[in-house]
């Protein structure tokens, strides 16, 4: 196998490692929750991501598999598929990372709905060197997931979903990580998931429906990319709870309102006790379980409940539409300082003609510290209504 230096390996793994290896740099107040395959907690729609990333009480669609299972059950139509392309790293004029996600659902019967969809994210071309910096081979790196969920209505107001998740994760190819004190064999990195949703949607009046949904999603097997226990990482396992408020002023004109908020079902590391040992702390942190991991990520934060409430990410949007043709969206999405500081505004719109949609968003950083790879970046969704309900 070639060597490959660990500067490229950390790159690749989107600073994930380099987060789990960095607790003893950070600042005193400063704790970020790392995991592998971030991008399953990607917005896959110019829908949602037009709205500030909120998703567990929105209209059901294709994509809420992504979002919330168990809004197929209310989804409008038969059968329905929609695609995604969302470019990476614009703003860095980076031209060949790019994340594509293609879903469709098919309803059984009035109560009961099957859905599946893909996942890819390509990383493009990088070149692989050894430790003299000479070019050896070319790196493709990718990761892709792909699931099937199944959603059933426990009553007309209540539904509840399931999804089943394989994920594969190979940011190295197969070649050996050299970080200066030996070599490491590693290799993609696979794992099972599974998701589950609730959702409940009622009429308070001619005009007014309300909306609430939970979400759990990716709670599964942690990704090992070599045998070393310390490049093994968790899930971004997820919980997602939300609401929605809807007004149909007339038969024209029809405004939503939503808000989100999501916890990371993932240990929080106890960063104030590795200056002893570092390393030692990280293998500790590793060997903890996904499903202890998961329950004691609501208590675990070393800096108590200030630093529990930090860990928690608000998602807040609004949606209007006019004719059911034409649709105007915008949203916030806010993350604490301490835990990674991503805070933006997003836009966006779409347009309904037939069986066709067409969406669009765009993201607008509001923090100096924060650094989103989708910055400025225009999201394009297409989705068709197959057979739409009579």
């Amino acid at each position: 196998m070639k060597k490959l230096t660990l500067l490229t390996i950390l790159t690749l793994l989107g600073c994930n490692l380099w987060a789990q290896t960095s607790w003893l740099g950070q600042s005193s107040n400063q704790n970020y929750i790392s995991t592998g395959m971030p991008i399953l907690l990607i917005a896959p729609d110019a829908v949602s991501s037009g709205m500030g990333d909120v998703g567990a009480a929105t209209t059901p669609d294709a994509y809420s598999a992504h979002w919330n299972n168990a809004k197929f059950a209310f989804v409008e139509g038969t059968m329905g598929i929609s695609t995604t392309f969302t470019p990476w790293l614009r703003n860095l004029k980076v031209g060949d990372m790019n994340l594509l996600y293609l879903g469709g659902y098919h309803r059984i019967n009035k109560r009961s709905t099957v859905a599946a969809s893909l996942t890819y994210f390509s990383l493009g071309d990088i070149d692989m060197t050894d430790i003299e910096g000479n070019k050896v081979t070319d790196l493709h790196p990718n990761e892709f997931a792909f699931d099937a969920s199944y959603a059933l209505m426990l009553s007309d107001n209540l539904s509840l979903g399931a999804t089943g998740r394989f994920m594969r994760s190979d940011l190295t190819n197969g070649q050996t990580i050299n970080d200066g004190s030996g070599n490491s064999e590693t290799h993609a990195a696979n794992s099972l998931a599974a998701d589950i949703g609730l959702y409940y949607q009622r009429l308070v009046s001619r005009n007014e429906e309300i909306a609430l949904g939970a979400f759990i999603s990716n709670l599964g097997a942690k990704l090992r990319y070599s045998e070393d226990n310390n490049n093994q990482e968790f899930l971004p396992a997820n919980l997602r709870v939300g609401g929605r408020y809807t007004n149909r002023i007339d038969d024209y004109n029809k405004v939503s309102v939503m808000v989100d908020i999501n916890k990371l079902l993932v240990p929080t590391p106890n960063f104030r006790t590795y200056s002893t040992d570092s390393l030692q702390s990280l293998t500790d942190y590793n060997n903890i379980g996904v499903v202890a991991g998961a329950l004691q990520s609501f208590g675990d934060a070393p800096g108590g409940i200030n630093e529990e409430l930090q860990e928690l990410q608000l998602s807040m949007g609004a949606e209007y539409w006019y004719a059911e043709t034409f649709a105007v969206r915008a949203g916030y999405f806010f993350e604490h300082a301490n835990k990674g500081g991503r805070q933006y505004a997003t836009v966006g719109f779409g347009l309904r003609y037939n069986f066709f949609s067409f969406d669009f968003s765009y993201l607008v950083p509001t923090s100096r510290l924060s650094n989103n790879p989708l910055t400025n970046t225009i999201r394009i969704t297409l989705s068709m209504d197959l057979m739409p309900e009579d």
